[in-house]
Parts: structure tokens; sequence; C-alpha cells
């Protein structure tokens, strides 16, 4: 199918802004269909019931596990059950919580099934330090039973691992007790940024009034009218700087927790806790920071030849992210965008294509914004269903790339699920990343091969430059960021609104270089970060980025191996360590190579973008 276009994007944008609709009007074939997670409210609620009595069930295990290999078989095993209810609970309330954000009822059961799951980790905080108190022969002859308990030898292996970060099961207790009382600051963020905060409006470019959402700032700032990027970037930053203070003790008290979790597990920092639980080595956030450091450079010329294509006499933040290639801004349907993605990821062949379109026909996707629906988007499920999508649809080539790289999560999901069973199912956030972001790039060199036009390979180019700006070098940024606070934190500082942000412009200003006009309002940007809030989430996207980059490029050379064991990796689950897993894709995240080749890539791209 050839690219069918609507210009003048951001007046359709507007268009369907002031027409936006409250979810009880939403179309039902463009939303999601949880229906196939959970049958309804009245399904939640007794599962929630029966959940909630088997929890306390736990105690029949206490002081039991070293009795038998039996006894300790059927412990892990009702742990996983009450994991996996706990999980469907969990992922039903707040998914249709993000359908509205602001409808109590959801708000509720979400708040109901987290505090379930705190008691839940409260009342099975027994089980680690049983084990690690286990005479290890004794555990070793366990394992050998063939009661089915083989089924958790990586995971006793993954225990044994933690022994030194572990403590007695009543300092364990106390922990598990503590969970509840400090993720306040994840919750009032979330509420702040999703259900409370409101921008002002901007006067569109036929004298319309706009207001500004999550779901179209970042189509107003690809807007070719300058004064409306202008108008739309203050307009943004003026709210956040009234609150900078309220979200400055927000975040401050988000990363005290992780300080002290840390802090209490005996880890050196909050990133080494982080990276810990992922069982990635420190080496790799150093290297990965070092590799985008010493090719900051390539960014600064980015930048020049980005102000140069657009005539300006300076570059401001709010230029960023407007096309270069004015002339081929389009926006597209949302079977426009199916179709597409679908040919891009021919690629990865006929089973692949076959479940993408399974997901597409079957309302895995819940498609186009409404009032109160959480901003952004993201792939999430249960085991034992199908994965979902959430996206805010406005049309434009981002939002093409947004379902391709979120229906890699999705469908990465899918193959683990099938392939593993529950205890590994559920992959690492460091390689997350990595089939999404894969997708990404077999769509952008489908349509960079499949157009002859000078003029929309500049365009196309241009989009991909972006991505590498926005997930490479972008997110290195804020994972610089993150570990400078944490680290202030750490060492007893005061996180506060103009230390925050003295921190971010500064780092702003190393990351585009001479020619940018660093404007003052960016330093209000980390307010509005959410994965701030799960700790040493964000550097995972440019690492996953750089292992996407090498695999997409292997796999469209027609490396058979690369994609068999592409197919091996997405199939893997947590059954290896991630740096293992991203190995059978022939990719090795414990040296420096893989960012570098993809900033190589970078730097090729700008120049035949000038060339061009």
């Amino acid at each position: 199918m050839g690219l069918v276009v609507t210009h003048n994007p951001i007046r359709h944008n507007e268009r369907r802004v002031q027409a936006m609709k409250k979810r009880s009007e939403a179309d039902m074939n463009h939303t999601w269909k949880l229906e196939d997670m959970m049958p309804d409210n009245q399904t939640w609620e007794a599962l929630f019931e029966k959940t909630a009595a088997r929890v306390k069930q736990y105690g029949e295990f206490r002081g039991t596990l070293a009795e038998s290999a039996d006894a300790l078989y059927r412990c892990l095993k009702f742990d996983d059950g009450i994991s996996l209810d706990i999980e469907r609970l969990y992922v039903y309330a707040r998914m249709r919580s993000d359908e509205d954000t602001a409808e109590q009822t959801y708000q509720d059961m979400f708040g109901r099934v987290q505090s379930l799951s705190f008691e839940a980790a409260e009342r099975s905080s027994f089980i680690v330090p049983e084990i690690l108190e286990m005479d290890p022969a004794l555990l070793a002859s366990y394992m050998e039973s063939e009661n089915g308990i083989g089924l958790y030898r990586r995971l006793m292996e993954r225990i044994l691992g933690k022994r030194e970060h572990t403590l007695s099961g009543p300092m364990e207790e106390l922990l598990a007790q503590s969970y509840d009382a400090t993720q306040g600051a994840s919750q009032i963020f979330n509420m702040f940024n999703n259900a409370d905060v409101k921008f002002p409006s901007i006067t569109g470019e036929n004298g319309q009034e706009v207001p500004i959402t999550h779901g179209n700032y970042i189509s107003l700032m690809e807007h070719k009218d300058r004064r409306i990027r202008r108008d739309a970037f203050l307009g943004l930053y003026s709210v956040y700087r009234q609150f900078r203070n309220t979200l400055a003790a927000a975040f401050s008290a988000n990363v005290k927790q992780a300080v002290f979790y840390a802090k209490a597990r005996n880890y050196a920092s909050s990133r080494q806790h982080s990276l810990a639980e992922n069982e990635v080595p420190e080496l790799v956030y150093d290297n990965l920071v070092a590799a985008v450091r010493k090719n900051l450079p390539l960014l600064h010329r980015y930048v020049k030849v980005r102000k140069e294509t657009l005539g300006l006499n300076d570059i401001h933040m709010y230029d960023l992210y407007v096309p270069m290639v004015a002339e081929f801004d389009r926006t597209y349907t949302y079977e426009e965008a199916k179709a597409i993605v679908t040919e891009g990821l021919a690629p990865l062949g006929e089973e692949y294509g076959k479940i993408l379109r399974e997901g597409f026909e079957n309302r895995w996707v819940d498609v186009y914004e409404n009032e109160g629906k959480r901003s952004g988007a993201y792939s999430w499920g249960v085991y034992g269903s199908h994965p979902y999508v959430l996206l805010n649809f406005h049309g434009t080539l981002n939002d093409v790339f947004t379902l391709a790289h979120e229906m890699g999560h999705s469908i990465h999901s899918y193959y683990s699920d099938a392939a593993q069973p529950y205890v590994y199912a559920g992959y690492k956030i460091f390689v997350a990343e990595v089939a999404s972001t894969c997708n990404e790039a077999l769509l952008i060199r489908h349509l960079l091969n499949r157009t002859e036009e000078t003029q929309e390979k500049r365009y196309l180019i241009n989009h991909f430059l972006e991505s590498f700006r926005g997930t490479l070098f972008r997110q290195t940024m804020f994972a610089e960021f993150e570990a400078a606070s944490h680290r202030k934190a750490q060492e007893g500082e005061t996180l506060t609104a103009s230390a925050l942000g003295e921190l971010y412009h500064k780092l702003n200003e190393d990351y585009f270089g001479p020619e940018m006009v660093v404007d003052p309002e960016i330093d209000y940007e980390w307010e509005r970060i959410p994965h701030f809030y799960t700790p040493f989430y964000v550097y995972q996207y440019a690492t996953g980025f750089s292992a996407a980059v090498a695999i997409s490029s292997r796999i469209l050379s027609g490396d058979e191996a690369a994609l068999a064991g592409y197919k091996k990796f997405l199939q893997g689950g947590c059954s290896l360590p991630p740096i293992d897993l991203l190995k059978l894709c022939g990719v090795d995240m414990s040296t420096t190579k893989p960012v570098d080749e993809a900033l190589k890539v970078f730097g090729e791209l700008v120049e035949e973008f000038c060339r061009l």
C-alpha cells in the first residue's frame, strides 16, 4: 500500500482536539477489548475477594521450606499463583483507570489491589530468607527431585546470588511493610500529571483557540509555524514552572525511597540496586554515557544542520521537533498506519506478521485520545492473555512509529508468554526496548528503500535522525540527570527545584552544544518525565536502541542466523540474564561496540541528509 497522506497535519490535529470525545463516546472498534483479560468488574471483585483470602495462607508455609522438596515446591507454586492473580487484578484496574484517569471507581480498585500486593509481599517475605538459611547441600539435593521443582533452578540461582543483599526474616518483613508507605511520590505525580494538570490554550494558525494537552503537545511542536511552536512550549512550561516546588518535592521523595532501599539491602547506591535487579553490570551504564559523551560533536553537528536547514538565525529548544523537510508534512489514518507497519515488519517472517495482524484485528489496541485518558503510549498485559497497546493516535509519522514500537513490545510478550512458564515469562526491563526499537529501525529502512524521491528520503532521514536524538542522545542525557540527582541525594544534598533545574540546564548545554539557545523554560522539563519515577529505567531506551540498530541491520542483510537468534531472544523471557539473551542475536552490550556502531550510523545519516 502506498503512502496516502493528509497535508496540514496540525490543522487536522486541532480539529481533533476540539472534538475530543468522552470515553463513553469512543468507537468501540478503536478501543481495547479488556474483556479478554477480565470479563467485567464483577469478575474482578470476585477474584479480589478470593485472592485476598488466599494471601493469608502464606503463613501455612512459614518455617516449613527446609522440611522437604515437596514443601518447598508447594510454596513456590502457591507464590506463583498469588502473583499471577494479583497481576491480573493490578493490570486490569490500572488499564481501566488509564482509559479515564478521573474515574473514581478504577482509582479505588487500583488502590485496593496495590494494598493487596503490598500485603502479599509482606506475608511472603519469609520465603527468600528461609531458602538462604537452608544448608546449600540440602537445597541442591532438593533441586534434583522429580516432583517438578527443577523448574525453579534458575530462580534458586538468582536468590543465592543475592545472599549478601537479603536481610533476616523479620527485617525482610519490615521492609515489605514499608512499600505501601513509600509509593506516595509516584502516585502523586501520576494523579497530577494525568488527571489534574491543565494547560492553557494558544491561538492556532487560523485564529482558533487550541488547548494544549499531553496528547497534542508534540504535534504542536512539529508545526511549521514557529510562533505556534513557541507559544505551545512557553504555555506548557509556564504550568510546570508554577508547580516546580511541589514536583521537586515529589521527585525528591521518590529518589529518597530508592536510596533508602539500596542502603537497607547493602548496595553501594540506588543505581547499583536497580541494575542488579535486572542482572545488568554497572559498566553497561558507564559505557553508554562515555560513548555518547565522546560522540556529542555528532549531535552538535546535527543541531547546526537543523538550524541551517530551517533557515533560522538562532535555534531554540522549541525548534527541535519540526520536520526539516516541511513540504513532506503529512498525516496518516489509523488504517494506513497499520498497513505501513505490516509491510515494514515483513522481514521478521510470516509467523510474526500473523501475530501482528491478529493484534490489529482483535482489538489489542486502544487508539485515540479521549478526555481524561492517560497520556503517551505503552504495551501491557497479563500472562495467559494476549497483550495490549495504549496509544493517543493523532496521525503523525511519529504515531505510525509508535504503533510499530508498542506492537514490538506486545509481540515480544506474546512470544515470551507462549514459550516460557510464568516464573520466567516476564523479560527484564533491560531488554524490553530492544524488540520495540528493532521494529522502528526495520520500518524506517523499509520506507527509505521504497522511495526514489530525494525530498522524501530527506524527510525520512530526518525522522530517523530524530529517533537517534530522542532515544540514544536524549535518554542518555536523562540517565545522566538521574544518576547525578540520586548521587546528590545519597550524599545528603537537598534536591530543590532550583538545584534540579540548574543540573538539567547544564546537561542540555553539554548535549546540544554551542549553536543551541537553551531556553530557561527547559529547566522544568524534568518535571514531566514519568519514567523518572521508575528509577534507572531510561538508560535502557538508549542501550536497547543501540542493540536494535545492530539486530535490524543483520536481519535486513538476509542473515538467517540473526533472524533465528532474534526469535530465540523474543522467546527467552528472563530464562537467561539479559546480557546473555542479547548475545543470542550477536550483540554484546558489555562492550561499547553496539553504542559506537549506532552513533556511527547517526553520523553517516547526518552527512547523507546534507548530500541529498
